[in-house]
């Protein structure tokens, strides 16, 4: 049974009538007839009575129409949530992105895309660059964002924004107004606290370090810990240094809670992921689209 016999069936049950429903469907009499005649002679089943020239359902073809017209019901159903798929009426992403960007940067970037496509159900995850990238690989997440470099061949990654890392101190620390502080003064004068390994926070900062010509293991680090605000909130007891996004402390620094050190560090890149053998949705490519424009 196809949909279009399925379709001139009902067409002819509600109006009893050859003529009208071929000309309401678009099929000349001749091809309703005989695809009546061809699902009749199929299932073994009379589903209309010939009157004269007239028509009527038989007591077979009166239970089979609600069923019938039930499931050209749920096609037409099915074909409207393709459609609204299509046209981002509905929907849900699910997006991974590392602590520093999701709690920062993506927050305003979402709520566009909510304005935009109030249908869209977006599913944020939150995690470090390790766990979003592993996400977004085994196709838990469409998309992801990260701060930090991932090896990974199987996903493609664009940058999305930039973003500047830097040293900060509580105001009592001696590098708080000291001028031009250099990398070796970094591994020997002062206490660290880091961010977990995984994080994008930190791989970005061991990189730099490296090639300035210093070494992660060279550090003194008082302790790791899992969160930026963790590592703010341990700042400000006032013997440790930490090296964040510059968004991430901005708070802080503007309210004189902590202070930048004079120690470049160089910029990095807010990278998007996705996986490049699995099909991108309207929906992540319409996010992309956003967070590029801004």
């Amino acid at each position: 049974m196809t949909f279009e016999q399925l379709s001139i069936f009902v067409a002819v049950a509600e109006r009893e009538h050859l003529t009208k429903a071929a000309a309401a469907i678009g099929l000349t009499p001749s091809a309703v007839s005989a695809s009546i005649k061809a699902l009749e002679a199929f299932y073994g089943v009379q589903l209309f009575h010939r009157v004269g020239r007239g028509i009527e359902l038989t007591k077979a073809g009166r239970i089979f129409v609600a069923e019938a017209q039930a499931t050209l019901a749920r096609a037409r159903s099915a074909a409207l949530v393709l459609s609204e798929l299509g046209a981002l009426e509905r929907g849900t992403l699910d997006v991974y992105a590392s602590q520093t960007i999701a709690s920062y940067w993506l927050p305003q970037r979402l709520m566009r895309f909510h304005r935009a496509f109030p249908g869209i159900d977006i599913r944020l995850t939150v995690g470090n660059t390790k766990t979003v990238s592993q996400a977004v690989h085994d196709g838990l997440a469409e998309v992801g964002f990260v701060e930090g470099t991932i090896n990974d061949p199987t996903l493609s990654s664009r940058p999305v924004a930039q973003d500047a890392m830097v040293v900060v101190v509580s105001p009592s620390h001696p590098f708080a107004n000291r001028k031009g502080v250099k990398g070796e003064e970094l591994l020997t004068e002062t206490q660290w606290i880091m961010r977990e390994a995984g994080s994008g926070t930190r791989s970005e900062f061991e990189a730099a370090l490296t090639a300035g010509g210093c070494y992660l293991s060279c550090l003194k680090i008082a302790m790791t810990l899992p969160s930026n605000e963790a590592v703010l909130s341990a700042l400000l007891e006032g013997s440790c240094a930490a090296a964040l996004s510059s968004i991430v402390s901005a708070s802080f620094v503007r309210q004189g809670d902590l202070t930048i050190v004079d120690f470049s560090l160089p910029p990095r890149a807010f990278t998007a992921l996705r996986h490049k053998e699995r099909h991108q949705s309207q929906a992540a490519a319409k996010l992309m689209e956003m967070c590029l424009a801004v």
